[in-house]
């Protein structure tokens, strides 16, 4: 089947955060600004219709009429297991997999399974907001391991920097987030190996958010953590078809943990939480018969992000940005214009009425960047630019 993501959807009046949420979205301080003519490229979800044998295995959920407490069959464990199996020689036991409803409420739990107040857990900045707040608000320190940027605008790790703070004794854990979310960056299987066994030598546990694993560019390639370590009792890795599939509504994130005992810790911590059956079908599905859309969904997001290279290096290049190994997401530059940041945001946000975020949500290494995520039709990212174009004209 030909899907189609070039055609614009409709999603006001669907309960889409994005698209309904403007009071909200202006209440967290993103915007000034929302109305019915904002263009909103902020959040990790895509404008695109999901594979039809997922919309099938849920047409026949809603047809039984019946939505009562749910449990995940084998049916479940065996999709999973296939997937990673295929896509990464990845061979997980169905006992490592526990089912958690969202990938921000299982670092959550995480942190409290494994970790006390007062403890420091290792971050790497620029880097997702919620790895924050989930220290902070949880009594945790972070210790950032600030992601190293070479003059090119390229993202490695500071190795020596991670173990220095991975061999700090109030140091119990590190949340990683691979492909790194906003950079792009995708961690090679040597680097893996080599956290993993610092981690291991200095009893860190490690977190790996993994959850934009499945969306890489053409001729890149991705690794799991578990799978480049030679230990895996220290390891716990997220999951989710959420991103992959754009199902983020389902909240469906699996964690998988091989060590019984971090496994038995992170279930007390979590307690009893059962999927929905729109979850258990859709998973089911999506792993199942949803390789073929990921493929074509896949080469538009690609075709996506040159669009948006190609228009920045054209029409203005004083916005530095470099293609990303993974994620859809475009991390951008805009400290070449010499002005201030609440100008730059002021000229997105307030004159275009394009909404993306601001990179000082992802730490300091981010003031002067915006995160634009792309997985929308084509015209609607040119439109967005255009708008940006025409609020810069006068510093070209």
């Amino acid at each position: 089947m030909k899907y189609d993501f070039d055609t614009p959807i409709n999603r006001r009046n669907t309960y889409a955060m994005k698209w309904d949420g403007g009071e909200m979205i202006k209440e967290f301080g993103l915007t000034e600004r929302y109305d019915e003519d904002t263009i909103p490229l902020f959040t990790a979800d895509m404008d695109f219709q999901v594979a039809e044998p997922i919309v099938e295995a849920l047409r026949k959920t809603v047809d039984h009429q019946i939505f009562g407490y749910t449990i995940a069959p084998d049916a479940y464990y065996e999709s999973i297991q296939k997937w990673f199996s295929d896509k990464y020689d990845w061979y997980i036991k169905k006992q490592e997999i526990i089912y958690a409803p969202g990938t921000v409420h299982s670092l959550n739990i995480a942190v409290k399974a494994y970790s006390k107040k007062g403890d420091g857990i290792i971050i790497q900045r620029p880097v997702y907001p919620p790895f924050t707040s989930a220290i902070e608000n949880n009594d945790r320190v972070v210790k950032n391991n600030a992601m190293i940027r070479d003059e090119e605008g390229r993202y490695s790790i500071d190795f020596e920097g991670f173990e220095a703070l991975a061999k700090e004794p109030d140091t119990s854990m590190f949340i990683m987030c691979n492909p790194h979310n906003p950079t792009g960056n995708i961690v090679r299987p040597d680097e893996l190996k080599r956290l993993a066994e610092i981690c291991h030598d200095n009893d860190v546990i490690i977190i790996a958010d993994e959850i934009h694993g499945d969306l890489i560019r053409v001729g890149e390639s991705f690794t799991p953590i578990i799978k480049a370590s030679e230990h895996t009792d220290h390891i716990v890795t997220l999951t989710a078809i959420n991103k992959t599939f754009n199902l983020a509504g389902l909240h469906c994130t699996n964690v998988v943990i091989s060590d019984e005992a971090l496994r038995k810790k992170f279930q007390e911590e979590q307690g009893m939480s059962l999927p929905s059956p729109f979850t258990v079908a859709a998973l089911i599905a999506a792993y199942n018969e949803g390789d073929e859309w990921l493929r074509q969904v896949s080469e538009y997001i690609d075709g996506n992000i040159d669009f948006i290279i190609d228009f920045l290096e054209r029409e203005m290049p004083k916005v530095k940005v470099n293609r990303p190994a993974g994620t859809y997401v475009l991390w951008m530059d805009f400290s070449g214009y010499g002005i201030s940041e609440k100008e730059v945001h002021d000229r997105i946000y307030n004159e275009a009425n394009v909404l993306l975020e601001d990179g000082k949500m992802f730490g300091e290494e981010g003031n002067d960047f915006q995160r634009i995520c792309v997985p929308s039709p084509r015209s609607v990212l040119e439109e967005a630019m255009n708008r940006i174009k025409k609020a810069f004209e006068d510093l070209h």
